[in-house]
């Protein structure tokens, strides 16, 4: 890409138009709204919520691409296509961790339903134009365009086995966006519009378009993601935070939190106690270290985030601990994880996007 004088966005790539009206007649066709309800059984007021959201056609066989958080657990569901008919929708399977998931509607009764490319997000550059297509607050068919902001963003609060790499953009996304598409300016989605910090200035986040299509084929085979449960997380520890801390602790994964009736649990293995906060950093202090997995030190988080993906259902996990100023060894075998309360977002019947707080809170 080229970078014109006098504060200009990129260039388009060889061969794509930076004509956003041309890709917005061109693309929008396949971009849908999604009405979604949900019941709650055990409330007596407001048991009925309305979500709206948005997703993207990507085969004509009337397969969609969404969030979790706008498909999954509802009673009913609905899509309405560009023309206006609104078709009933079923999910084929969802992954509240990564909060992508699958619809499926009816094909169309003549001619083809329209579908939009997917793109390759590892060739997505800082700095390149991109439009988001969605429908933010219900209003239908909206376009807004900015640049990529930054690239492997990791989400506060996300396990290193299930961390987001994120694409952050400055186009403009609201509640209502949600599983909406992020573009280039060749019409491919590059990313699927999922989260937004609601205090900041056009801070928002996309899942990058390859992570979503790693996990399509088991969402529409398994219905889910399998995925092993290790049971337990926290945060590395280096020389750095250690200078910080001025405690007699070794570097690797800090255990701060063992999941309840987890393998880890089960295991023997211990969470922190002791809350810890310095600026930006928040710690609980008291738990385990686990300075090796399966025989590979757990000094950077590079290795040890594929490491952790690369583990299956049925896995033996073995596990180097230091504890008490002492090394001991933990093996246990790994089930299948089970939908955790932390995977879903709590309920926001009126705000459908999820929100990040710059607090870290959780998304």
């Amino acid at each position: 890409m080229m970078i014109a004088l006098g504060g200009c966005a990129h260039a388009a790539r060889p061969g794509c138009s930076g004509d956003i009206p041309a890709l917005f007649e061109r693309v929008s066709p396949a971009v849908v709204m999604i009405s979604a309800q949900s019941i709650n059984p055990y409330r007596m007021q407001g048991r009925v919520s309305h979500i709206i959201g948005s997703g993207f056609i990507y085969d004509s066989k009337g397969l969609i691409l969404t969030n979790s958080h706008v498909a999954f657990g509802r009673q009913a569901l609905y899509v309405t296509l560009d023309d206006g008919t609104v078709v009933p929708a079923r999910l084929l399977g969802a992954d509240p961790v990564f909060d992508i998931a699958v619809l499926q509607i009816p094909r169309a009764e003549k001619g083809k339903l329209p579908t939009v490319a997917l793109g390759d997000s590892e060739q997505v550059r800082v700095g390149e134009s991109v439009i988001a297509i969605g429908n933010p607050f219900g209003l239908d068919q909206t376009v807004t365009r900015g640049i990529v902001s930054g690239v492997n963003r990791i989400l506060p609060d996300t396990p290193l086995s299930f961390s987001e790499p994120l694409i952050q953009t400055d186009a403009p996304i609201n509640p209502g966006n949600s599983g909406g598409p992020l573009l280039n300016m060749c019409g491919e989605v590059i990313g699927m519009n999922t989260a937004i910090v609601p205090d900041a200035q056009s801070i928002g986040f996309a899942i990058p378009i390859n992570l979503v299509k790693s996990v399509m084929p088991a969402l529409i085979r398994d219905g889910r993601m399998i995925r092993p449960w290790v049971g337990f997380h926290g945060t590395l520890i280096g020389a750095d935070l250690r200078k910080v801390l001025k405690l007699p602790l070794t570097d690797g994964l800090l255990i701060e939190v063992v999941e309840p009736g987890s393998p880890a649990e089960t295991a023997g293995m211990r969470g922190g106690e002791i809350e810890f906060t310095l600026g930006t950093v928040s710690l609980l202090l008291g738990g385990d270290i686990v300075t090796a997995i399966n025989g590979v030190p757990t000094t950077d988080a590079d290795k040890i985030a594929p490491l952790m993906r690369a583990l299956k259902v049925g896995s033996t996990l073995k596990l180097s601990i230091f504890r008490e100023g002492e090394t001991r060894e933990v093996t246990y075998s790994l089930p299948e994880r089970p939908l955790l309360p932390g995977d879903l977002p709590e309920e926001q019947p009126d705000l459908p996007q999820r929100m990040l707080s710059p607090k870290r809170d959780k998304p």
